[in-house]
Formats: C-alpha cells, sequence, structure tokens
C-alpha cells in the first residue's frame, strides 16, 4: 500500500482549501476525487460571492467562519492574484411591511460580527442603483464577488508547493481503521490501496455515502441528506447595476437575486427546489417565473434577454420546513474515531468560508 501523511476526499473549494491548510502544517495531503476535474460539483454551481457573514446565527458556525473565512479569502485573493472585486451588495425591501425584516439583519450581522451594514431610504438606494424598486434597504460594503475556478487553482498551487497532491477520477469506496492507520479502498480494488494516519470527508454532496462506507462510524454521526437545487438564468446585454443585488431572504435560500460576474454579466437566482435525486437540469419552462421574479428588481428588464444558465444544488442536512442548520464538522472528539473528520451540510457560506474552514479542520485533528 501507498502511504500519505494525510488524505482529503472531495476535491471541491473546501476540500482543497482543507488540503492547503494540512500541507501548510506539514501534512502533505493527496486529494482524492471521483470526477475528472476539481470543483466539478457545488463549487462550480453557485453566485461566485464573497459572503459578508449577516444572515447567519450568532454563535453558530457559519456565522463565525464565514467571517474569518471572507477576511482570509480577501487577503489570500489579494496576494495570490486571483480575480476579485469588493462590489457590495444591496438588500432591499419590496414594502414598508418588510423593513422588520431589514432590522433583524443588522441585529444578526452585528451579533456576528459581520461589519458595519449601512441602513438606505429608498432615496438613497436609488441614488446608489437608480433603476432599483425599493422600499428601503440595507448596504453591506463586505460583500464581494470572487472567480471560483481561480481560486481553486490557487488552492491547489498553494497546496502542490507544500507537498499536497491532487488525483482525480479516483472514488474512495470504503475506509477502515487499523493499526492506527485509515486504509482506503478506491472504485476498481478488491484490496486498500493507501494509508494515513489522517482522513478527511469533504464529500460534499456525496459526504454521506463515504461516511457510511467508514467503518466502526456510528450511524448516529451521520445526518440526512436533502436536496436543494437552485436555477440560475444569465440576461445578455448589459444591466445598470454595480452592486449585487438581494430581496430580504426567503425559507431555504436568499431569495432570487442579482449577482454579477467580474465582466459585468448579470444572472438572476437561484431559486429553491427540493429535489431527490442529484438532476442539474434547467427547465427552459421556468423563465417566466423567473421573469417576474427579475423585474421585481429590475422592471425594465427586457424578458427575451434571460436564458437558461445553470443549476447548483445545497447539500442540506436540514428537511424543508425545518430550521436551516449549521455545518456539522466532526472530529475525534465527537465520534471517538482518531485522525478522522467528516464535513456534513457544508453548503453557502461554504466558498467564503472554506479557508477558516480548513484551519477548523486542523484544529479538529490536533
Amino acid at each position: 500500500m501507498d502511504r500519505a501523511d494525510a488524505v482529503v476526499v472531495g476535491a471541491g473549494v473546501v476540500g482543497l482549501a482543507i488540503a492547503e491548510t494540512l500541507a501548510r502544517n506539514g501534512s502533505a495531503a493527496l486529494i482524492l476525487d471521483g470526477e475528472p476535474h476539481f470543483g466539478s460539483w457545488t463549487s462550480s454551481r453557485n453566485s461566485e460571492v464573497i459572503h459578508a457573514g449577516i444572515y447567519y446565527p450568532e454563535d453558530s458556525l457559519k456565522a463565525r467562519l464565514c467571517v474569518e473565512g471572507r477576511d482570509r479569502l480577501y487577503a489570500f485573493c489579494q496576494s495570490a492574484g486571483v480575480p476579485h472585486k469588493r462590489l457590495g451588495k444591496i438588500i432591499f425591501a419590496h414594502s414598508p411591511d418588510q423593513s422588520g425584516n431589514l432590522d433583524a439583519i443588522v441585529r444578526a450581522a452585528d451579533a456576528a460580527g459581520a461589519g458595519k451594514l449601512e441602513r438606505l431610504t429608498r432615496s438613497q438606494a436609488k441614488r446608489l442603483e437608480p433603476e432599483l424598486e425599493v422600499a428601503d434597504a440595507l448596504l453591506s460594503p463586505q460583500t464581494g464577488i470572487i472567480d471560483a475556478h481561480a481560486y481553486m487553482q490557487a488552492l491547489i498551487g498553494s497546496a502542490e508547493t507544500h507537498g499536497a497532491r491532487l488525483v482525480c477520477s479516483t472514488k474512495v469506496t470504503r475506509a477502515l481503521r487499523r493499526n492506527e492507520m485509515w486504509q482506503i479502498w478506491i472504485e476498481g480494488m478488491n484490496e486498500p490501496v493507501l494509508e494515513t494516519p489522517i482522513l478527511v470527508n469533504s464529500g460534499g454532496l456525496a459526504a454521506q455515502v463515504l461516511a457510511r462506507s467508514i467503518e466502526d462510524l456510528p450511524a448516529s454521526r451521520v445526518p440526512p441528506l436533502h436536496f436543494a437545487r437552485g436555477v440560475y438564468f444569465t440576461y445578455s446585454g448589459r444591466t445598470p447595476f454595480s452592486h449585487l443585488i438581494y430581496p430580504v431572504p426567503e425559507p431555504g435560500g436568499l431569495g432570487t437575486h442579482l449577482t454579477l460576474d467580474l465582466a459585468g454579466q448579470a444572472r438572476f437566482g437561484p431559486d429553491v427546489e427540493w429535489i431527490d435525486n442529484i438532476d442539474y437540469s434547467v427547465d427552459p419552462a421556468r423563465k417566466d417565473k423567473f421573469a417576474r421574479s427579475a423585474m421585481r428588481i429590475w422592471p425594465k428588464l427586457d424578458p427575451t434577454r434571460l436564458q437558461p444558465g445553470y443549476a447548483g444544488i445545497r447539500p442540506k442536512i436540514s428537511a424543508p420546513g425545518e430550521t436551516a442548520a449549521d455545518f456539522m464538522i466532526e472530529g475525534p472528539q465527537d465520534h471517538g474515531l482518531p485522525g478522522l473528520v467528516n464535513l456534513f451540510g457544508i453548503e453557502s457560506p461554504g466558498l467564503t468560508a472554506s479557508m477558516a474552514i480548513g484551519e477548523w479542520v486542523a484544529r479538529k485533528l490536533e
């Protein structure tokens, strides 16, 4: 069997950030992913937003790691030359009766240490974004956008500089703790091919499947998994906005919002649709619904310019109608198995929090 200082399963943005942290700390990680390319799932199917950390409950992992990760991410992007922009985000209320929602967001942001939000009257919001129709709004100056692919490439580069290695098209099917090491099976092999003292399950949508293949891991430590698909529609042509535009949040997500890529092109989404199986299809027939939602942000929008974009799937561990669950990151002190960390429910703000998650996992293994 080959031996590695550490094995990280899952080459999404979080798995790569964990591997980069472990490698910098002296454990040259082997990163295994079943797909032919890194970041093929959730990491390449999101809004590419750097979140300020304003929506998450006080003392939650999401709140703590988003704020810490945001600052780390901006610094990393600056030093590594990863394309990004700190555009700022406007969160708006359609009508005065939604103003209480904005007040709640301000309180949550203060409690989480997410930085000051600026309260905007309708006229102040109109000065920033003349074509936005609002009753009142908030400005989040810490919110930004990032080239997620370039960020993942930079993480791989840094990790490899410190001895890590990425191996794709390699699906882990089983893990067993034996003689103080984790023995690892991959698809197509009848015997273990690799051993390591450290195993990190950052499998995203497949994290629960992998966890159930880890022998002696109690079933009670594996939460349920629920797929929440979010669809995006893109807009061809110029839009008049220079900030990201979000309505007040809705159950299951942040509502259909407008984000911009680094070239200034707009996309609307994601919505929230609970599904039973992984399915990234985008139904063109949903265009009318998206147009109605988009025109609440931009009344002058030309619906003929909306086109089906792409879909992402949130790996939720809370069911429809339940309170949104926190990140679940479990180490030896939680499940009793040395050298093992499982990550479940790493949805938004996972990209923003990724570098802080890497540090959190490293501390779990100390």
